[in-house]
């Protein structure tokens, strides 16, 4: 038996009992007569003490050769520590040690492993599995298990079945680039790898399964950032006989599980807004509802005044920042700086300070009343000491540079707390948006999504004005969940798919098996998908995904670890008749 208690287990009740503990040595305290050795586990650390008089000599020696992660085993007695650490679990007690075993040794790790340590990211991927002996890693991972478990107890609890669904499919020319994966037997022929399992899900519901879910990984061959990889996990689900409420309820209820469960918060309805109304309270289809500074928009009220810059915009639109009417010209200058950076793309900035005695302070005075800027102020809901930021231009670039300002001033004013959750439901998104460079429309969200009834006919007319059946679910300014009711009928499939440029034989080639499914019964259904990394992470009170995978890639795609990618022998390549030129 290696051990008959963990490191995290030991308290004053144990005192007086044999035990055997193994762990990592992670740290040793050498005072000449007495050695100190912290021993590390999954569950904690426990104190061992090796002493001239209580201890043998050579168990005192050998106590004195350990380094730092050597895996080691130990017997002793269970006894009150002389000087207790409250800041410890097993902190009353330490173990006087009777045998030591050294189970196998270690080199000096190339970073401390300690809660805050030496080591940068690149080192601590190489030595990922060193990094997971780290508290924060080692919890972040614990902490996801639990949260994946709490989902599967939900969806079970709903009748859901776990399928699981292939990992070598079809590649398509939809959505982000495939991984692909030669056929050694099939020479010339390429499997991808799932962006998700969107079709199989659809499958299953004409199987009659009727609800679905799967923790399933997905592959996108994509530019990374800090909250994408290119391998992901995700919830995927899908119900049969459903109709959009049945999704939201259904999954709503998923987001209120994890939320008491996890963190013992109690939500009520999730507020619900369409994808046109959050672009104009927002600027963003995922917004931060955790706090105000909702967009007032002032074309009315600031345009014709002599005012060029404004006038000849298609959209002048401002916030209150709450407090900042503070800010020193200095600070104030130097926010200009940050909308102008090329990141975010504003021409410039105009304030107005409300201040604390009810005057305003603008940089437009030479423009506008004072009149004018109480009426600003109302449209943005601004209170005596706030500052009023205005931005103009072209509709959609405003909004998106006016919301990167919402947020990073948020992030100044420490509005945006790690231990608040403010979920939201986006409704009602574009069907179709427009490549300018093609000219051609693309799903916003995949070909398989049904437009809002009664829409189907303006995909001839105004394809740009069809609504999408289809709902985001965002959490915190991010959107952790997306998804539809599908198309379930051949004819509308393949209306579809002309819209989207498919020739009739390029659509049956790509979703023949799709649409000839359709013609066996397919029921009316609906799903949607969660990015479990992002889920957690927020969850955990993060927004960068990689902290809760236990092996990432970098932001180049590589595990350094393993070092991969990496080049194959010239007998596989063979094998999978290819060729390389380099």
């Amino acid at each position: 038996m290696y051990r008959s208690h963990t490191c995290g287990e030991l308290r004053d009740s144990h005192v007086n009992e044999e035990v055997t503990l193994s762990g990592w040595v992670h740290k040793t305290r050498d005072k000449g007569f007495v050695v100190w050795i912290d021993l590390r586990d999954r569950y904690g650390i426990t104190q061992l003490v090796f002493d001239g008089e209580r201890s043998d000599a050579d168990m005192l020696e050998k106590a004195r050769s350990l380094s730092r992660e050597y895996v080691i085993q130990v017997k002793g007695k269970v006894i009150e520590r002389a000087s207790k650490n409250p800041n410890m679990p097993t902190g009353n007690v330490e173990i006087l040690v009777t045998e030591l075993q050294v189970l196998n040794e270690a080199l000096l790790p190339p970073f401390t492993i300690e809660d805050q340590t030496d080591g940068g990211d690149d080192l601590r991927m190489k030595y990922r599995y060193l990094d997971i002996r780290r508290n924060p890693v080692k919890n972040n991972l614990i902490f996801r298990s639990q949260v994946t478990m709490e989902v599967r107890k939900y969806l079970a609890g709903q009748g859901f079945i776990e399928v699981e669904t292939p990992y070598l499919i079809k590649s398509t020319p939809e959505g982000a680039r495939d991984f692909v994966v030669p056929s050694r037997m099939n020479e010339g022929q390429f499997y991808a790898l799932p962006q998700s399992p969107q079709t199989f899900k659809q499958l299953l519901m004409v199987g009659g399964l009727d609800k679905y879910f799967q923790i399933v990984k997905c592959f996108r061959d994509e530019d990374l950032r800090a909250d994408r990889q290119p391998e992901f996990t995700q919830i995927d689900c899908e119900m049969a006989f459903a109709e959009q409420e049945d999704v939201l309820q259904a999954f709503e209820g998923l987001i209120k599980h994890l939320l008491k469960n996890i963190h013992q918060v109690e939500t009520g309805p999730f507020p619900r807004l369409t994808y046109d109304e959050a672009l104009r309270r927002y600027g963003s289809d995922k917004p931060d509802i955790r706090f105000g500074m909702e967009f007032g928009e002032l074309n009315k009220i600031a345009q014709h005044k002599d005012f060029k810059v404004f006038n000849s915009a298609e959209l002048v639109v401002g916030i209150a920042v709450p407090g900042a009417a503070s800010y020193s010209r200095k600070e104030i200058d130097a926010l200009i700086d940050w909308v102008r950076r090329p990141q975010v793309g504003a021409k410039g900035m105009v304030y107005v300070k409300c201040n604390e005695d009810g005057s305003f302070k603008s940089s437009v005075d030479k423009f506008y009343t004072a009149e004018d800027l109480e009426q600003w102020a109302a449209a943005t809901g601004a209170k005596a000491g706030d500052l009023i930021c205005v931005l103009s231009g072209e509709v959609n670039a405003t909004r998106s540079q006016l919301s990167a300002l919402r947020m990073e001033m948020a992030e100044r004013l420490g509005l945006r707390k790690p231990d608040v959750f403010a979920p939201l439901w986006v409704l009602d998104f574009p069907l179709l948006e427009l490549d300018e460079e093609t000219g051609r429309y693309h799903a916003m969200h995949h070909p398989f999504t049904s437009p809002k009834p009664g829409q189907l006919e303006l995909l001839d007319t105004a394809p740009g004005e069809v609504r999408a059946n289809a709902y985001d679910l965002v959490l915190n300014g991010n959107e952790i969940g997306g998804g539809s009711i599908r198309i379930h009928d051949k004819e509308t499939q393949a209306t579809m798919f002309k819209h989207l440029g498919f020739t009739p034989e390029e659509a049956r080639a790509q979703f023949g098996f799709l649409m000839d499914a359709f013609q066996y019964g397919a029921p009316p259904h609906g799903g949607i998908a969660f990015g479990l990394d992002r889920l957690v992470a927020i969850l955990g009170g993060q927004e960068t995904i990689r902290d809760f995978i236990a092996f990432p890639k970098n932001n180049s795609g590589r595990d350094v670890m393993i070092d991969a990618p990496a080049s194959i022998d010239e007998a596989q390549l063979k094998e999978l008749n290819l060729k390389l030129d380099l």
